[in-house]
């Protein structure tokens, strides 16, 4: 066990190569249709939930929030609670890191597939659940977070090394192109009057910008990374 664990940290400090241009293209589509279709899209959205809730959580405690704990719900929703002032920019850094918090995690993976660390990604993603699961609330987010650290775990630990390329290149895509239509959805929501409680119009309460304006901001943001990200990925092929 101690050689294993020995060769992994010697793996992920001292990189891999990025597979052939063909299956990271193949990864990339992979995870589009995942998002794409909607049998699969109502399984995965449980990803971007959790990677969600984790950034409210993350901004909370920077912003000097005592956080209170996460709770991931079968629906795809999610709720983190945190105590603090009702108002000023601690709250409102916790509510507008909700919706690009998935992107920024695509954004810091794809910067690390460029610099030629997939099984970084994989390790990274496996402490950060870990690390979530520690603030679960309620049973079925600690039956989502352990599900998902699971499978990442086993990928990282008994993957071949094409496996967990590819793995970590999905796991990638489909965080960056996922963000996006998560924003989509919420407006969707939006306009049939069922996102009164949104981080949008919650922050529009905050501030004196209107709903819209923040559901414009987090989809510009979770465009460019997504446009960033992809970049970064497929700048060492070029």
């Amino acid at each position: 066990m101690g050689d294993g664990l020995q060769q992994v940290w010697s793996d992920v400090v001292g990189g891999q190569p990025a597979p052939e241009t063909g299956a990271i293209w193949l990864s990339a589509l992979l995870a589009a249709a995942v998002v794409l279709v909607p049998a699969t899209w109502g399984v995965a959205r449980h990803v971007v939930t959790i990677a969600h809730e984790g950034a409210h959580g993350v901004a909370a405690m920077l912003s000097g929030r005592r956080l209170g704990g996460i709770r991931l719900h079968a629906d795809g929703s999610g709720l983190t609670i945190s105590k603090g002032r009702a108002t000023g920019p601690g709250v409102v850094v916790m509510y507008a890191a909700g919706y690009v918090g998935p992107a920024l995690v695509g954004l810091a993976a794809a910067y690390l597939l460029h610099r030629g660390h997939a099984l970084g990604v994989l390790w990274a993603t496996v402490l950060l659940l870990a690390l979530l699961l520690l603030q679960i609330r309620n049973f079925y987010g600690l039956y989502a977070v352990l599900a998902a650290g699971a499978l990442v775990f086993a990928v990282s630990w008994w993957g071949s090394g094409t496996v967990q390329s590819l793995a970590a290149y999905a796991g990638t895509w489909f965080l960056l192109i996922a963000a996006p239509k998560t924003v989509l959805e919420l407006q969707h929501q939006r306009r049939r009057g069922r996102g009164r409680t949104s981080d949008a119009d919650m922050l529009a309460r905050l501030t004196r910008l209107p709903g819209l304006v923040w559901v414009g901001i987090f989809l510009l943001a979770d465009v460019a990374a997504l446009l960033l990200g992809g970049r970064w990925i497929l700048a060492p092929l070029a």
